[in-house]
């Protein structure tokens, strides 16, 4: 768990439950493996490589808009890559 003065990021390869909006009165659950960002439009979404679920199959890519994440529960933490210090630290992508 995160002291206090830490910083959590989403690292890619780590799993997450995410809740985002569906409708008004049920959230939708996502839950998978980080993959990364992606631009869409003018919003940020969140890659999530989804988890076998009924009706969707192992291995299906869910970009979630930013702006409609509810809530991120962490399930399993995985380490973060070493940075390269030639990338920029701002792009937005996934692998």
């Amino acid at each position: 768990m995160p002291g206090k003065d830490e910083v959590v990021v989403l690292t890619p390869g780590s799993t997450y439950r995410i809740r985002s909006l569906e409708s008004r009165d049920k959230p939708m659950e996502t839950v998978g493996t980080f993959k990364g960002y992606a631009a869409v439009a003018h919003d940020t979404a969140i890659v999530m490589e989804l988890e076998k679920k009924l009706g969707e199959e192992k291995g299906m890519v869910r970009l979630i808009p930013s702006h409609m994440v509810l809530s991120i529960d962490i399930l399993n933490e995985a380490k973060p890559e070493a940075e390269n210090k030639d990338k920029d630290s701002n792009a937005v992508y996934f692998r």
